[in-house]
């Protein structure tokens, strides 16, 4: 007896820690989550790595592969997917892969930024100079003009009474971004020389060279390389330093949810350009037929989608106001006997808005040109097709109205018969309708007549020849 009292209060000792130990065997393989960023880097891709960022947190992930090929983005979406990496309680290792990809560009700051970069054999990196959003260039590109021959004698002294030469907006924007990818590959340890060549010179770097450079960490063949390669690696992470521990890791594809595939979808430009034109021509048409509904049902929901994509896309609001100027004009042209000035003037402005819409030279992240030019050629063609239509009209015969009756024929009810100071009086059919009717000579009944003027109620008829 005594021998099972002792057994049991052994067992009620012991089970906790034999449930631990089973906790301690079931989470021992770690998990490492593996987000496949391919394309333009923009609003749907912060979206997609903040939240797959955010998961990995709340899952326990010993680390997140960014699986990267990109040519490049936004740079407001680069700069929220970095401000994630360094503010991520979870290791984060940027990957360029496959063979033949690419970390062009935003990709390089984003590399940069990774507590551990990996490249893929036959992968590039850099060319990391800032294009062009919005603003005029520098002329000359913030090189000197020119001068004529002679000319440098006479320099020396106005060059000390001259002031220094304040920035332009190109060599701004290029002093902060070398200033910003420097900032990080200082942070991170590596080659923040070549950081500034890869803004300053758009250089660019093969795998294996990045690797030689202190650019890129080591070359993996594929993720079960990746993790094999990152077990044991130290990185720095929230000011302390953490040891992975990936081997044996399990990897975990997370792939875009709903909201970031729609995200994706209408901050493409060309479909943003597309739902804001079914936008302006829905209500456009309800406005135009009031009580049809499905228009400016259908013309409110895509405006409001687009106006929320123009949101987080860099727009150039004189490009947006040349369209609907344009959509103004060849509207106008319906009601207003321009003779084609109004329509050809808005079909002008509307493919010039169209072409300077979206201000930046980021690539995938501008309007193509053949859909400008079918939906500027489909535009002015309804519209022009409209005008001809009413012009038509316009020379058709009248069929209703009082200027209809000018020469309708009619037929006499009865003799007409003659009122001093009114000439000869009766009554007539015309149109199935009996009307008073006066003449200047009498007319007998049955006799057909033709109407040459109406005043008021009564009309004014002669004979039928």
């Amino acid at each position: 007896m005594r021998r099972l009292r002792l057994g049991f209060l052994l067992a009620l000792i012991a089970w906790p820690f034999l449930l631990l130990g089973k906790d301690t065997v079931s989470t021992a393989s770690p998990r490492l989550f593996v987000l496949e960023v391919s394309g333009p880097i923009g609003p749907a891709t912060s979206d997609f790595i903040h939240r797959g960022l955010t998961q990995a947190r709340e899952q326990g992930a010993a680390a997140v592969i960014l699986q990267l090929d990109t040519p490049g983005g936004l740079d407001t979406a680069m700069r929220k997917i970095i401000q994630d990496i360094l503010a991520s309680p979870v290791p984060v290792v940027t990957y360029v892969a496959p063979s033949g990809a690419r970390a062009a560009s935003a990709g390089t700051y984003i590399l940069l930024a990774s507590h551990v970069a990996a490249m893929a054999p036959a992968t590039n990196i850099g060319a990391a100079t800032p294009v062009r959003i919005g603003g005029v260039p520098d002329p000359g590109g913030g090189r000197q003009p020119s001068k004529p021959d002679g000319a440098d004698k006479n320099d020396k002294q106005d060059k000390k009474d001259a002031k220094p030469a304040k920035p332009g907006m190109d060599e701004k924007a290029l002093n902060d971004a070398i200033a910003y990818i420097r900032g990080l590959a200082q942070m991170r340890g590596r080659n923040a020389a070549w950081a500034e060549k890869a803004v300053r010179e758009a250089a660019s770097l093969p795998a294996e060279e990045a690797v030689r450079q202190n650019v890129a960490d080591f070359v993996a063949h594929d993720l079960q390389d990746l993790a094999r390669q990152l077990h044991g690696r130290r990185v720095t992470l929230a000011g302390r330093e953490l040891t992975l521990s990936t081997k044996g890791a399990e990897l975990v594809t997370l792939t875009p949810d709903w909201r970031s595939k729609f995200l994706s979808v209408i901050t493409d430009p060309n479909i943003a350009y597309i739902l804001m034109l079914l936008g302006i021509y829905g209500i456009f048409f309800e406005l135009w037929n009031p009580g049809f509904v499905l228009p400016g049902v259908v013309g409110g929901i895509c405006l409001l989608l687009a106006l929320y994509a123009f949101q987080v896309l860099p727009i150039n609001y004189a490009g947006l106001a040349l369209i609907l100027l344009g959509i103004a004009f060849m509207v106008a042209e319906v009601f207003v006997p321009s003779f084609g000035a109004l329509g050809i003037g808005g079909v002008i402005a509307f493919v010039v808005g169209s072409v300077i819409l979206l201000d930046t030279d980021v690539p995938g992240y501008s309007v193509a040109l053949p859909l400008i030019i079918a939906v500027s050629a489909t535009s002015a063609a309804f519209f022009l097709g409209v005008v001809w239509f009413a012009v038509k009209a316009r020379r058709r015969r009248i069929v209703s109205g009082a200027e209809e009756l000018m020469g309708a024929a009619g037929e006499a009810l009865d003799a007409f018969a003659e009122k001093p100071g009114s000439g000869y009086v009766g009554r007539v059919r015309v149109h199935s309708e009996e009307w008073q009717a006066r003449a200047r000579q009498p007319i007998k009944q049955g006799e057909a007549v033709a109407v040459v003027n109406r005043d008021g109620l009564t009309l004014e008829v002669e004979p039928k020849r």
